[in-house]
């Protein structure tokens, strides 16, 4: 996992300009995001705050708000253009906030949330430690989580293509299951539980996968990747790499998808910060543990 970082700045500007042109190729976040909802039927509470993290164009977000529609619901979002874009999901009668921020530096007070979902949105986080503390952190006693993630094995066909033609990195790693479990428990988050779907979409060319992957902002940000322009020949041995994994006729694409929910921990569990623990009590426990 050390050697897993992304550009956060690239991330960003990789989102921010496929805003536009998001919705136009999101069928498959659309579908994972209708089974990471249906994960919110473990929750059986009314809750007053649901934050919708990585909310992109705001689409998950209305769905939120219209199964919670008392509740509070934020979509919060690195990408400016993104929450621009949001705006449009929202209605007078179904209002949601929008709200600019990264996973790992949330802009909402200790145990403040009762429902905290992220559909496809952790891949692009690499400090895990510092991702899940943060849903440790302003998740409330039994308040639920529920996400999902690429896994390791998804594009694996256009990885193994580009490995044809160079022996640079071009498409994005991501962290299988077992690291995300880990850390989860490391928070200190309670009751994880986690599943493995893999999708298989097809395409008539490989170039209607990079465009795809363009349209959603879903290109490489990884710190090691190629810089510079890729030239044409190597290019054009990839295209015939992938061109020799064709399966009737079509071009597979392999998406692996990490789903997991779990629950905040009680008051005075301790979360791992920076290697340390540290624990939260209200101040009436306190007084009340002194006088016994």
């Amino acid at each position: 996992m050390s050697d897993f970082q992304l550009d956060q700045h690239l991330v960003r500007r990789h989102f921010g300009r496929a805003a536009r042109s998001y919705e136009q190729h999101d069928a498959l976040q659309r579908e994972v995001g209708d089974a990471l909802l249906e994960r919110l039927g473990f929750y059986l509470e009314t809750p007053l705050r649901v934050v919708d993290v990585g909310a992109g164009t705001g689409r998950g977000t209305a769905l939120l708000k219209q199964k919670y529609p008392k509740a509070e619901v934020i979509a919060l979002d690195l990408a400016l253009p993104m929450l621009r874009a949001a705006k449009q999901h929202g209605s007078w009668l179904k209002p949601f906030m929008r709200v600019c921020a990264e996973a790992t530096h949330l802009p909402l007070a200790d145990h403040s949330v009762d429902v905290l979902y992220s559909n496809l949105c952790f891949q692009w986080v690499d400090d895990l430690s510092a991702l899940f503390g943060e849903c440790m952190r302003v998740l409330k006693p039994g308040g639920f989580m529920a996400f999902s993630s690429f896994g390791p094995d998804t594009l694996k066909e256009l990885r193994a293509a580009w490995a044809e033609a160079d022996q640079q990195p071009h498409v994005g790693r991501f962290l299988d299951m077992h690291d995300v479990g880990d850390a989860m428990l490391n928070a200190g988050l309670r009751d994880p539980v986690l599943d493995v779907f893999r999708y298989t979409l097809t395409y008539s060319e490989p170039r209607k996968l990079l465009e795809e992957l363009q349209g959603l902002g879903a290109t490489n940000a990884d710190r090691t990747r190629a810089r510079g322009l890729t030239g044409k020949g190597r290019y054009r041995r990839m295209l015939a790499a992938y061109e020799a994994m064709r399966l009737g006729g079509r071009i597979p694409a392999t998406w692996e998808v990490v789903s997991a929910h779990a629950w905040g921990p009680p008051v005075g569990q301790p979360r791992r910060v920076g290697g340390a623990e540290i624990a939260s009590f209200s101040i009436d426990q306190l007084r009340g543990s002194r006088r016994r």
